[in-house]
C-alpha cells in the first residue's frame, strides 16, 4: 500500500498527459501537491523536510531545463554559424554581396493566430485563413499618380540603446548593407519604369516590438511609369522577390540561398497588397510572420555581408521574434 501511495503522484502525471493530453506543467504541478500531501499526512513527514526536498528537486529540474534550453540556443547558433561560413564563401568568391539569411524558430503562447491578428499593431497586417498571420512594418511598392514607389528596410537597432539612431546610421556594416538594396531596387524599377530617382536615404522609422521598440532604417525610392493601368500586375512581378530579402545579384542569391536554409520559407518574404481609387496599389513584404504547422514558427531572418558577425547576426534574428502590441 504504501509503495502504491508513493507512486501515486507519478502515475496521476502519467495518466494526465498520455489519456487526457493535459500540459506537463499542469500535470506536475498537481503531482507535485500530491505528494506533499501524502508525505506530510499519510508519511508522517515533517513539513521542513517537505520544503527542503521540494527547494533540491526544483533546482535540479531548473538545471535540467537550462541545460535544454541551452542545447536548443548552441544547436539554433551552430546552424546559423554554419549557414553563415557558406555565405561568406560565397561572398568571398564574388557570387553573391548581400544575401538575406532566414531561419526559422519555435514559438509558444496561449493565443490563436486570430488573436495574435487582433491584437498585434503594424501598418501592415494579414492573416490567410488558420495558416499564417503577418505584421508586417516593410511597404513594398506603392502606385500612385503615375509614379512607382518603393521602400526597402535594412538595418534595426533596439531604442533604448543609447544614442541608438546616431550607431544604426554611423554602423559601416549597415551603411554597406543598406545601400546595395537600395541600389538593386534602384536598378528593379529601372526595369519597369523611367526617370528613376532616391527622394529620401537612409531615414528613421520608430516600431513597436511587444514591451520594447525598435529603430529601423528605410529609403524611398521612386520612378515614372507609362501606360501601366492594363499590365501593372506584370510589372509586379518583373521586381519579385523583394531585394531586401533575396539579396544581390539577385538571381544568384536566390539559388545560394535554396541551398544553404535548408528549409521552405513558403509564404514568408511574398508580398501582399490591397488597390484603391486615392493609391492604386499599396503592398508589404510578408515579415514579421507566424505560421502554424504542429507548433507556431516564427520566421525571421536578417542581411548577411562580408562584415558579418555570427553573434551579432544570430542577436538580430532573435530580436525581430515579437509581436508588436
Amino acid at each position: 500500500m504504501n509503495f502504491f501511495l508513493a507512486i501515486l503522484p507519478l502515475l496521476l502525471v502519467l495518466i494526465g498527459m498520455i489519456v487526457f493530453h493535459r500540459s506537463g506543467t499542469f500535470v506536475s504541478i498537481i503531482g507535485w501537491i500530491l505528494s506533499m500531501l501524502l508525505a506530510v499526512y499519510y508519511f508522517k513527514t515533517p513539513w521542513s523536510v517537505v520544503w527542503g526536498a521540494t527547494a533540491v528537486g526544483v533546482i535540479k529540474a531548473l538545471g535540467i531545463t537550462l541545460a535544454v534550453i541551452f542545447t536548443m540556443f548552441l544547436i539554433s547558433l551552430m546552424k546559423e554559424t554554419q549557414a553563415l561560413a557558406k555565405i561568406i564563401e560565397y561572398i568571398k568568391a564574388g557570387e553573391t554581396y548581400l544575401l538575406n539569411l532566414t531561419q526559422p524558430t519555435k514559438v509558444e503562447t496561449k493565443l490563436s493566430l486570430e488573436d495574435i491578428y487582433n491584437i498585434s499593431n503594424a501598418h501592415y497586417k494579414l492573416k490567410y485563413r488558420d495558416e499564417f498571420v503577418c505584421f508586417s512594418p516593410e511597404r513594398f511598392v506603392k502606385i500612385q499618380n503615375n509614379k512607382i514607389y518603393t521602400y526597402p528596410m535594412k538595418g534595426t537597432i533596439d531604442a533604448s540603446i543609447q544614442n541608438a539612431k546616431e550607431k544604426i546610421l554611423n554602423n559601416q556594416k549597415e551603411m554597406a548593407e543598406h545601400t546595395m538594396v537600395v541600389d538593386l531596387l534602384r536598378n528593379d524599377l529601372g526595369i519597369i519604369g523611367k526617370k528613376v530617382k532616391v527622394n529620401k536615404f537612409r531615414f528613421i522609422d520608430k516600431i513597436k516590438a511587444g514591451d520594447k521598440e525598435l529603430l529601423q532604417v528605410s529609403s524611398e525610392i521612386e520612378a515614372t511609369i507609362d501606360n501601366w493601368q492594363k499590365n501593372w500586375l506584370e510589372m509586379i512581378l518583373q521586381l519579385l522577390p523583394a531585394g531586401s530579402i533575396s539579396g544581390t545579384p539577385k538571381k544568384k542569391t536566390i539559388e545560394i540561398i535554396k541551398r544553404v536554409e535548408n528549409y521552405n520559407r513558403g509564404f514568408y518574404t511574398g508580398i501582399f497588397g490591397i488597390t484603391d481609387e486615392k493609391t492604386f496599389l499599396d503592398s508589404a513584404v510578408i515579415i514579421r510572420y507566424i505560421e502554424k504547422d504542429k507548433n507556431l514558427i516564427y520566421k525571421s531572418g536578417g542581411g548577411i555581408t562580408i562584415d558579418s558577425n555570427v553573434k551579432e547576426e544570430y542577436e538580430e534574428l532573435i530580436k525581430k521574434v515579437y509581436i508588436p502590441i
